[in-house]
This record gives structure tokens, sequence and C-alpha cells, in this order.
């Protein structure tokens, strides 16, 4: 039986109930952080559930006893500030989150690229097949350095995250450290060079666009992402495949998250018979970020 508070002046309740906001505000993106993604016609129903257990959590202590809420409220409070010195979740997580809350289910939109991407086959090898043989065959995702090279920066960011988004954290960790430290060098004016991807690396990830698609498909399938190289008119880039609609979804609204600055407006995807890849060009500021035109001739699927 709940105890009897109805004695408390005017001033206690507007501050109880104060405290009781601002414990469930605290509270909702952090349940919300260990709730599995839940999608449902591109609403992410996981948020809606974060926050109406977090209300029957602060209900429960005002029901028993409402000075509970208190020490609950300084709980929490301690709770984000302890895992400031831990690297885990803390208040800076929560205003990323109630931001990507609001950007993922109405702010950023979906950009469908032209689905374009072919192989034509020829009897006599061209220009376009000569450099679809030359990059397929430096790609390597099974070398011991390219592997211990992903596994290591794949732990670089947003390990906070993993209970929420699983291997898309340690995707979007080797794409972020990839892009951030790739230099743009041009090959010689004679000939094009595909260089492995052992020698970015001990290079300290300098190259041209062939290069960086080579180095991120083979670090990315070495943890077990499934990637393509798209091959366009000047330009070579990579893919990430996301899986279907639902999947697409949950890796959107990851992005959305765990890429914050600049606040990202639109998602950019190729989609053909279900299934979704994004953009992870070394000239975009995040994972799905625009292509630089459509005029695709090759597609190296791997």
């Amino acid at each position: 039986m709940a105890i009897d508070e109805s004695k408390y002046t005017r001033v206690q309740l507007i501050l109880l109930n104060l405290l009781s906001l601002l414990t469930l505000l605290l509270l909702a993106p952090y349940i919300n952080h260990f709730v599995p993604t839940l999608v449902a016609n591109g609403w992410h129903i996981d948020l809606l559930l974060a926050v109406v257990v977090s209300f029957c959590v602060v209900y429960l202590f005002r029901w028993i006893f409402r000075p509970l809420i208190i020490p609950v409220f300084l709980l929490v409070c301690g709770v984000m500030v302890f895992n400031k010195y831990t690297d885990s979740y803390t208040f800076n997580n929560v205003l990323i989150d109630y931001k990507g809350m609001v950007q993922g289910n109405l702010g950023a939109k979906d950009s469908k690229q032209l689905d374009i991407l072919s192989l034509y086959p020829r009897r006599v090898e061209s220009y376009r097949d000569k450099t679809v043989r030359g990059m397929r065959e430096k790609i390597n995702f099974q070398d011991s350095v390219v592997r211990n090279f992903s596994v290591k920066h794949s732990l670089d960011y947003y390990d906070e995250y993993f209970y929420k988004y699983g291997k898309i954290t340690r995707f979007l960790s080797l794409f972020r450290f990839i892009n951030s430290h790739f230099k743009y060098v041009l090959d010689s004016r004679r000939d094009e060079y595909f260089a492995t991807p052992q020698e970015t690396i001990q290079n300290g990830l300098g190259g041209d666009c062939d290069d960086h698609s080579i180095l991120m498909t083979s670090c990315l399938q070495s943890i077990g992402a499934r990637c393509r190289i798209v091959l366009i008119k000047g330009h070579a880039y990579p893919e990430l495949y996301c899986g279907d609609r639902d999947d697409f979804e949950i890796m959107k609204q990851a992005i959305i998250t765990l890429f914050p600055r600049p606040v990202v407006k639109e998602i950019y995807y190729h989609e053909l018979k279900g299934e979704y890849w994004i953009n992870l060009d070394y000239s975009a500021r995040h994972p799905g970020g625009p292509y630089m035109n459509d005029k695709v001739y090759a597609l190296i699927e791997l």
C-alpha cells in the first residue's frame, strides 16, 4: 500500500514533479540504449517502448514514496557522471540520442540513386574490364595485416552503442577511422596503380579513390560486412550492404545518431529487389553521403 503523501506544499510538489520529469528525460534514452531496435513501417518502436518503461519506473517510485524520486534522480545523474570517466554512456549521449530520435523519425530524408548498376561482359578486354579485373585482384580481406588493422579500429568509436546497434557500430567505427585519416595521393600520369590494402595501411592511408575503395571493402569484409565497389565516370567508391528495408532503417538511425555533426539531412543509397546499399565514399562526411555522379559503368561484386 502506497504511503499517503497528500500533505506536501505546492512548492514541494512542483519540485518533485520537476525532478520526476528530469529523471524521465534522462532515463528514457538510457533505457532505449539497451533495447533492441524495433522498426515498423519506418518508425522506431523501441523509442516509444523506452519512454513507456521509463514512465512506469518513475511513476512506481512516486507511487511508493514521492521523495524517493530524489535519490533516483541523483543515482541516474551519478551513473552518467561515472560513465564520463569510463568512456561509456554520458549526458552528451543523451543529447545525441534525442537528436537522433527526432532526426531519424522526422528529419532525415532518403535519396535513392538511379539503379543502373551493371556489368557487361565482353570478349575483348576494354579499359573498364581491365580496371574491374585489376581492382578485384587487389582486394584481400583474409590477410592478417588487414584483419588486425580492421579489428583494432572497429573498436575506436561507439562502443557505448554496441548493445543498441551491434555489429553496425563496428562497421561505422572502422569507416570513421579510415575516412578521417585517408589522404588523397594521385597515381602517376602514365599508369593506373591499384594498391593492395596492406600497402595502403603501411603507407599511412594514402592513395587515390580506387585505393580507398579497395582498402575500405577489404577491411569491412574482414570483420563480417558485405561490400562492393561502384565505378562511375572518373571515380570509384565502396558501398556497404544494409539488408532489407527494416535493416536500412536501423542503419539510417545509427548513422544519424553516431554522426551528429553536421546534422545528417539526407541518406543516399541504392536499392534493387529489396536490397539496400549505402555510399562509403571518402568524399562523404558520413556513411550514405552524396554520390559524385550517377554515370555508373561497372559494378564490382565481391
